[in-house]
């Protein structure tokens, strides 16, 4: 089912707090589930959208009794320990955000390998095969898996830019608790993010930037959490993948954007 995102013309200061009167009144996500299975999560995780003529902001509420984050420089491997996760797809392409509770970020930019050509829309300096920190992706699956070179995806591999950055992103943090502490109990935390419509360019695929009213985005809302005590890594989303691949932009929540403001 389609969330509809409204706009706010409320000026939003990311701090990673949510106390703007837009995110009280924005509506959220269903509580997220297992991204694989779709079953009940073990902690409440919950997600808003909203926007303007600048930026896509998205809002994340976090329940963690012990909130925990030791990575603190960019592009560091998040997914290793908890974090949440935003991918927005662009139909030959697809963005990956993480962000952790330090508030460390971790950004690649995807092209699928049967869209580039050479001479093509992205055989540009920006995307320079030769130039770039750039791999080739086939998914997330396990090395040992029959698809390990090519992964299970039907579109095949992509090219991975590792060393791409959303121009003029901001993110915020918030810790309603005390960060890396296992004899205080805490909250959980909060994330705020803006991401421009200017450095969208590559995702549009043809649409508006900013979005027309009745415009459709399609975009993935993610949790990864390490369990204490049971050495086990979860993932959590709004809607489900069914796959360990989360890398599967077909899958994405439909995010419909409405000239409605949210008040």
């Amino acid at each position: 089912m389609a969330y509809i995102a409204y706009r706010t013309d409320e000026k939003i200061h990311i701090d990673g707090r949510l106390d703007e009167k837009a995110w009280k009144l924005a509506p959220k996500s269903p509580r997220f589930v297992d991204i694989v299975t779709g079953e009940p999560a073990l902690y409440d995780t919950y997600s808003a959208v909203l926007w303007d003529d600048e930026y896509l902001y998205i809002g994340f509420w976090i329940e963690e009794p012990y909130v925990q984050a030791e990575l603190k420089e960019r592009d560091s491997l998040l997914f290793t320990e908890n974090d949440v996760e935003i991918f927005i797809d662009g139909g030959d392409t697809y963005y990956e955000f993480e962000i952790n509770a330090l508030n460390t970020i971790y950004e690649v930019f995807f092209i699928w390998k049967d869209a580039y050509k050479r001479g093509g829309k992205y055989d540009v300096p920006e995307f320079n095969l030769y130039e770039r920190d750039v791999y080739t992706f086939g998914g997330n699956h396990d090395r040992d898996d029959a698809y390990f070179w090519t992964g299970s995806h039907p579109r095949g591999l992509r090219w991975a830019f590792r060393d791409w950055d959303f121009p003029g992103l901001k993110t915020g943090v918030h810790i309603d608790g005390k960060l890396n502490d296992l004899t205080h109990v805490d909250k959980g935390w909060t994330v705020e993010l803006a991401f421009p419509w200017k450095g969208m360019k590559w995702l549009a695929n043809g649409r508006s930037l900013p979005p027309k009213d009745g415009d459709e985005w399609a975009i993935q809302f993610a949790r990864y959490e390490k369990l204490i005590g049971l050495n086990k890594n979860v993932g959590w989303a709004w809607d489900p993948i069914e796959s360990d691949d989360n890398h599967r932009p077909e899958k994405f929540t439909p995010i419909v954007f409405s000239d409605k403001r949210v008040y």
